[in-house]
């Protein structure tokens, strides 16, 4: 019984550990092309910068827009690399 009990626990342990994996697929990209060239600043509700990784070779930049869709920004476009610059003084001058 005691054997019974300790095989149920286990595979409950199991099946928790399993339902907790991201599943993310293995040597893909988020977004599938190289992605928009502009999006208007005001519809921006945040940036998220996606560095390069064993399973995506290329850097990502996706926006969520105000209304919760998601797009993938060009980050070799003038105006992507603008914004981001914009950014990173906003918060410099935030932090001082």
């Amino acid at each position: 019984m005691k054997i019974i009990t300790a095989v149920v626990i286990l595979g409950c342990l199991l099946v928790v550990e399993l339902e907790g994996q991201a599943r993310f697929p293995k040597g893909r990209c988020f977004c599938a092309d190289k992605g928009v060239n502009m999006v208007p600043s005001k519809l921006i509700e945040k940036v998220e910068i996606i560095p390069p990784s064993p399973s995506c070779k290329t850097q990502e930049i996706v926006v969520t827009l105000k209304n919760s869709r998601q797009k993938c920004l060009n980050p070799e476009s003038k105006f992507i690399q603008k914004y981001i610059m914009k950014v990173v003084e906003k918060r410099s001058l935030q932090k001082k």
